[in-house]
């Protein structure tokens, strides 16, 4: 069976929804090359067909939307097994399509149950209507596997309150529903059992005017019905002053001895820095500058600079030496390349934001 699901739900004056449904449920519907090469055509073939109104962006199963990319080939690569410039063709194509997500000129629901991490983040980000239920966890965790919050991480991130999206990059500190409420990475909540209502509801609106109105009219009282499931609480808005604090600190050696000298019985913090403690110092280093590089950079940029910073990472060491400790071996123990930040050699993280050719390929977004 086909990685990628496509189905049509007529409405009831003669339009239809279209469905993209990630069919991978054995690896929580990571995004592969496969499928984003299945999806891209169909989302530039609906841009010109007036029958279809809004799209639909799902996956199979119930224990997640999808929990980042094609880690398993890009480790293949890393170490030989695959063609060397796998992964340029991955990066390049994934942000291309992350990109047309985001631009995209009719509405796109993307219902973020489960688990949303890495690559299932830059998917759902673009979405003009993102939906979060009571299972929903998501994630940014590439400072434990040596890499950083890329398909347009360094966006979103910079678009958070205050310096939480800092904060989050740093710890890869998971974030339930409500959190990415409060940090603007979703648009509503929704129960998690009501998914075949809303595709009902979606047909038997109107469709003849404001698309993006009929779609906020039915999410806007799915959202009221859900009242009784909805996850309310935010640790990261309630630690939010604790977040500026520590973040407070004109270095990054400052920001990252603050996080982890603070006291604190307080069981999400002590999670968050045992994350970071535990974390790539190299990765650190690279969230922090490309954190501060893209904060006044456009959407188009992000990815261009993304693309640089991501196929460079996968020329050294670093990122295959976290995935093999993580995901291969999983013996949770990366041997890395700089053993501490203080000897992190920062004229070898600036090699690692100089690209490695002339014209970015990403040049025609």
């Amino acid at each position: 069976m086909s990685c990628v699901l496509f189905n049509e739900y007529p409405t009831q004056d003669g339009k239809k929804i279209v469905e993209i449904q990630l069919n991978a449920e054995h690896s929580l519907n990571a995004l592969t090359l496969e499928m984003i090469d299945l999806i891209q055509p169909r989302m530039n073939a609906w841009k010109q067909d007036d029958s279809v109104v809004a799209v639909l962006l799902n996956s199979s199963g119930q224990k997640a939307f999808c929990v980042g990319g094609d880690v398993v080939n890009l480790y293949k690569a890393m170490t030989g097994e695959m063609y060397e410039d796998f992964p340029l063709d991955f990066f390049t194509r994934e942000y291309t399509l992350d990109y047309a997500i985001h631009t995209y000129p009719k509405p796109i629901i993307c219902w973020g149950s489960g688990f949303v991490m890495g690559g299932g983040m830059g998917l759902i980000n673009g979405c003009s209507h993102r939906i979060v239920t009571e299972t929903t966890h998501m994630a940014m965790p590439e400072v434990t596997i040596g890499l950083y919050p890329d398909v347009g991480g360094s966006w979103f991130l910079n678009h958070m309150p205050g310096r939480t999206g800092l904060f989050m990059g740093l710890t890869g500190h998971r974030m339930n529903a409500a959190d990415a409420l409060y940090l603007g990475l979703a648009d509503r909540f929704v129960a998690a059992k009501k998914l075949p209502e809303v595709i009902e509801r979606l047909q038997g609106e109107s469709w003849q005017g404001d698309a993006y109105a009929s779609v906020n009219r039915v999410l806007r009282v799915m959202e009221r019905e859900s009242a009784d499931h909805m996850v309310s609480h935010s640790p990261v808005q309630s630690h939010y002053e604790l977040i500026q604090k520590v973040t407070d600190h004109d270095t990054l050696k400052e920001i990252i001895t603050a996080i982890l000298s603070q006291e604190s019985d307080d069981r999400w913090f002590k999670g968050a820095q045992k994350t970071l403690k535990n974390g790539s110092p190299m990765a650190i280093y690279m969230i922090h500058q490309q954190w501060l590089r893209s904060r006044h950079l456009s959407l188009r940029e992000v990815f261009q600079h993304e693309l640089v910073l991501s196929v460079r990472s996968c020329q050294e060491r670093e990122f295959s030496e976290g995935v093999r400790a993580l995901l291969v071996d999983k013996d949770n123990c990366p041997a890395w390349t700089f053993p501490s930040l203080g000897e992190v050699d920062e004229s070898y993280i600036e090699s690692l934001f100089t690209p490695p050719w002339d014209k970015n390929p990403l040049a025609h977004l």
